[in-house]
């Protein structure tokens, strides 16, 4: 059994089925001959540009990278291209959220200090003031349509294409890295190093091939497309989308250079007759229930829809099951740092309560020092084992917090409470830190209040979350502002005052104006009062 890269799986399946349709978004149709050629066309553009790797993984500590980074400023039409791309180069592809602010993406990119940026030319236009950063090479834009403004001294992708040769390919490496920039769980986002092989094998559906051969028998078959709703920016979107190209499937992107629009997205799983489509959570599943209900669609080759980012309430997967009755619900989980570590499915008149974990998940005691058996009663953490990222770049405390050694094995501990059931599935509690899930964005409290303490009229100010049926959980702020203060009662001045330095899901969407903020004996903010006062004052 040998590692692969994903480039040379890609160009693996290209070879035996190079006709067929790989990628639709919008009215961009590739097959996986011509993303194949694509990619190798980028890898040896920025390989003739001098980008690559410059130290080898042995010689590397966990949190370290020795090869350049190109961040993904990016719509998801052709972001798997470009990720397949910058892997062959050798270089290390990076994600980058578009729905955060300039200061927001200004402070991610001199985190992540990429020596190259591709972007669609929209998002370059709202991101002008702030690109490129200090150390950036080179600027490759992506024609989106939107007639923007292109940026100083920026490569047009077709010229890049261009000037790069089509016969040669290059050789990558399985120790090559892939960064997820986390969405911010324990405090500003981290990028989690994951060696490319091992996230083909855990988060993809692939394996260690014997041969080419073995992936060639793989995906002549071929089956229905699967559709990503959700964006590729984020893991759940891009993973859905590899598990399904890299096993020669087609893959439908939705077209997210607007706002979801439900109709469209029925409209494309009809007219593709997609089998397998993925959304996150309850942002999505009201809006698509709704849009259901409102309409009628042939869905007749629609057999599962996976969802994944954040959670799906029951109510909603009993009202897509009634709406498709012969479609399985698939609700995943997992995160950057762990990959998909297990699933549940929900039919009509069933519904799982537990994951069934794929192989390396687990549950660890609450202290860290062991394994859980089966039916203890211990609520412990959700764990993995095996194919397992490296650790967080440039973090070396962060990664041994997170990816600690128990029993002799390393591990990774995302955050989650869990325990593990008699029958071997593990049963989740909910993330063990501070953070609100709205809409599949995950907000760190503490960043919104470091905000809204900054505004002149403010005293102080509590940030939680609370129940919501169409975000899954929605941002509250209690707010205690100074005597005398102007601040209105109904938060339009903080929310604008907000949104002028966040992005626009990390804004409250409600204000909760209060006397005092409590706070415990220590100086401590007492989280529990404030979730309190705003479940209480749900409107």
């Amino acid at each position: 059994m040998s590692e692969w890269t994903v480039g040379a799986v890609l160009d693996a399946i290209a070879d035996v089925i190079g006709d067929r349709l790989m990628t639709v978004c919008g009215d961009r149709r590739s097959t996986f001959a011509e993303s194949a050629a694509r990619t190798t066309r980028l890898a040896n553009f920025l390989h003739g540009k001098g980008f690559g790797a410059h130290a080898e993984r042995e010689t590397l500590e966990p949190w370290e990278c020795g090869q350049d980074r190109v961040a993904l400023l990016m719509y998801n039409d052709l972001y798997p291209d470009m990720v397949i791309g910058c892997l062959k180069a050798r270089t290390v592809p990076v994600n980058v959220n578009h729905h955060y602010s300039p200061r927001e993406i200004a402070d991610l990119l001199a985190y992540v200090r990429p020596r190259a940026i591709i972007y669609h030319r929209a998002l370059g236009a709202r991101f002008a003031d702030v690109l490129p950063p200090d150390g950036t090479e080179l600027l490759i834009s992506v024609d989106d349509g939107s007639g923007a403004p292109e940026l100083p001294g920026a490569v047009a992708l077709d010229d890049a294409l261009a000037a790069g040769d089509p016969n040669a390919r290059p050789v990558g490496s399985p120790d090559d890295v892939i960064m997820m920039c986390t969405g911010g769980t324990t405090g500003r986002p981290k990028g989690v190093l994951w060696r490319q092989s091992d996230m083909y094998v855990s988060s993809m559906v692939g394996a260690d091939h014997d041969s080419v051969t073995e992936i060639h028998d793989k995906v002549r078959g071929g089956g229905p497309p699967w559709f990503a709703v959700s964006p590729l920016m984020h893991a759940a979107g891009m993973w859905t989308a590899f598990a399904a190209l890299c096993a020669g499937l087609p893959v439908v992107l939705y077209d997210d250079r607007n706002k979801l629009d439900v109709r469209s997205v029925w409209e494309t799983a009809e007219r593709e007759k997609v089998g397998m489509m993925t959304m996150v959570g309850d942002a999505y599943a009201g809006p698509l229930i709704a849009e259901l209900r409102a309409r009628r669609y042939d869905l007749s080759s629609l057999n599962a829809i996976g969802t994944g980012g954040a959670a799906t309430n029951a109510k909603y997967k009993r009202a897509l099951m009634e709406c498709l009755p012969h479609v399985t619900i698939i609700e995943g989980y997992g995160s950057s740092e762990s990959g998909n570590m297990a699933f549940g499915h929900s039919r009509e008149g069933t519904a799982s309560e537990t994951f069934q974990p794929r192989e390396g998940a687990t549950v660890v005691s609450a202290d860290r020092t062991r394994f859980l058996r089966p039916g203890e009663q211990e609520v412990g953490w959700a764990a993995r084992t095996g194919r397992i990222p490296l650790g967080y770049f440039g973090d070396a405390e962060a990664t041994r917090l997170t990816f600690p050694q128990i029993d002799g094995r390393r591990v990774v501990i995302p955050g989650d409470r869990a325990s593990l059931e008699k029958d071997g599935t593990i049963r989740l509690f909910g993330r063990d830190s501070l953070v609100v899930n709205t809409g599949g964005e995950k907000v760190f409290v503490e960043e919104v209040e470091e905000v809204l303490r900054a505004h002149p009229g403010v005293a102080d100010a509590l940030v939680v979350g609370r129940p919501s049926e169409r975000w899954g959980q929605e941002v509250v702020a209690l707010v205690a502002v100074h005597p005398g203060g102007d601040l209105s009662a109904d938060g339009r001045a903080l929310y604008t005052f907000c949104t002028s330095q966040l992005a626009h899901f990390k804004a409250p969407k409600a204000f909760i104006f209060v006397a005092q903020i409590q706070r415990l004996g220590n100086g401590k903010p007492n989280y529990r009062w404030a979730r309190e006062q705003a479940e209480q004052k749900v409107p």
